[in-house]
């Protein structure tokens, strides 16, 4: 919630699709504001429950139910991140529309499965062992429970991410200046609500810990999967109505992905009409209904390519996804380090703004991504070989060691940093 305010307050101070890398531009002064600006902006950019429906819906892994292959995996990502580029390429008002849609779909959703799953269930377990047990049992060979504490904080970053998207679509909102900052702190607040809700109501359905997150069981290792299929299976005979329990599931992410997509083309729209990515003059460009059309299939391209990485190796695959969480929080935690350091007395608050508590938060904000950074660093297994050592070091200093080089050799030269096109708050 700090880093979301924080990012609150300098957006409504510079409320741009840009978002993230405009931000770091303004902030860093004019001597660093290219640099700043390239930086951010390239770590912004660079950012299978289908599989276990079908293997639960065949009959389970216990039962001869069908493993979808990767290949039928791949085919139908390429599938949904076709519908996904065709939803993304309809007028602004249709995708208010499904975002509207996504945001009811969401919150009944959870509420729905936050009942239903421990009420279905015959056996809950009681509130001592929701809110004391720890578990040490798995099979990464880790017992410690302060390190296991640590890697299990990662899990909320996981989740809690892409809520710079209101930025990245404050130039298609009105009064964006106010409701851009709204739309990052509601995003989080309701995830912090209502995501706690949601596990309780789904832990108070766990008794078998190893058993849930056993590979033989019927939803091959998968535990949210496992829960929801073994609730309705003990007392109705037929895991059926934890399939649909899933759907639901399936749904809310497939509304994620949607909006990750919007965001991700709006802002390779931005850095284009800034000239930084190559052959700018075509993804920026827009149509008759003012959308980034070329952006909007290039990302859906580039998101489908990453995913056949998968095919030659899923090490390869892993490691390059690496880069999405740590990249975004990198890129999340740059604009609030200027903020509080070169731009602490010339930064101008907009509407929405922090006060006296600006500086402390924003401290506060960079400090967390700081420690998540090392945390996602550490191995997540042992022993460590080439198959369980931790890549994300590799793949976030790979990617740093590029665009550093890329700036240094040719892009120094040319990269001006954001061209301004909004104008003051009272023009917004």
């Amino acid at each position: 919630m700090a880093v979301g305010l924080s990012m609150a307050e300098i957006c409504s101070s510079y409320p741009t699709s840009g978002g993230l890398y405009y931000w770091s531009a303004k902030l860093a002064g004019v001597s660093w504001a290219p640099f700043a600006s390239w930086i951010t902006g390239w770590y912004n950019i660079v950012g299978q429950l289908i599989g276990v429906i079908i293997l639960l819906s065949t009959g389970g892994k216990n039962e001869g139910g069908y493993v979808a292959s990767k290949y039928l995996v791949l085919a139908i990502h390429g599938g949904l991140l076709l519908v996904h580029a065709i939803i993304n390429s309809l007028p602004i008002s249709w995708l208010s529309f499904f975002g509207q849609l996504a945001a009811v779909w969401n919150i009944l959703g959870v509420f729905f499965l936050m009942i239903c799953i421990p009420v279905v269930a015959t056996e809950r377990a009681s509130a001592e062992f929701v809110f004391t047990h720890f578990n040490t049992e798995n099979e990464s060979g880790i017992s410690s429970k302060p390190y296991i504490f640590l890697i299990g904080l990662l899990m909320s970053q996981y989740t809690l991410t892409g809520y710079d998207a209101s930025a990245h679509m404050s130039e298609e909102t009105k009064s964006a200046d106010i409701n851009g900052p709204k739309g990052i702190i509601s995003s989080i607040g309701i995830s912090i609500i209502v995501g706690w809700g949601y596990l309780l109501g789904i832990t108070f359905a766990v008794t078998d810990i190893p058993r849930l997150l056993s590979p033989d069981n019927d939803a091959g290792g998968y535990a949210i999967a496992e829960i929801f299929y073994q609730a309705f299976k003990s007392r109705f005979g037929s895991g059926t109505g934890g399939i649909i329990c899933l759907l639901v599931v399936a749904v809310a992410i497939f509304f994620c992905a949607m909006s990750s997509l919007t965001s991700n083309s709006r802002m390779v729209y931005a850095f284009s009409r800034d000239g930084a990515m190559p052959l700018s003059f075509l993804w920026h460009k827009v149509n008759q209904q003012e959308v980034p059309i070329y952006a909007v299939w290039l990302s859906a391209f580039i998101a489908f390519c990453m995913a056949l990485t998968s095919l030659g190796s899923i090490v390869a695959f892993q490691a390059m996804t690496s880069i999405a969480v740590i990249g975004l929080y990198i890129a999340y935690a740059l604009p609030i380090f200027f903020r509080v350091t070169l731009a602490r007395k010339s930064f101008v608050p907009g509407p929405f703004n922090l006060g006296k508590y600006g500086i402390i938060i924003g401290w506060i904000s960079v400090a967390w991504v700081a420690t998540i950074s090392v945390l996602f660093s550490l191995p997540v297994a042992y022993p460590i070989t080439d198959q369980t050592l931790n890549y994300t070091p590799v793949a976030v200093g790979g990617l740093f060691i590029i665009v550093v080089s890329y700036w240094i050799v040719s892009a120094r030269h040319w990269f001006k940093g954001p061209v301004t096109n909004v104008g003051t708050h009272s023009n917004v």
